[in-house]
């Protein structure tokens, strides 16, 4: 298989991709456990339970 400067490109820019969601998907788990954790023992009679 030839690889050239754009194959090159374009497998670092799917690279760059997967990692861009990859660190999505982890903050977001943190975050969702830091405010499952946030939420024990505090409720808000002005808001409903989640």
């Amino acid at each position: 298989m030839y690889i050239d400067a754009i194959v090159i490109a374009g497998i670092v820019t799917v690279l760059m991709m997967i990692g861009f969601f990859v660190g999505v998907g982890v903050f977001v788990i943190r975050d969702k456990r830091l405010h499952d954790q946030n939420q024990r023992g505090k409720s808000s009679p002005d808001k409903p339970p989640m």
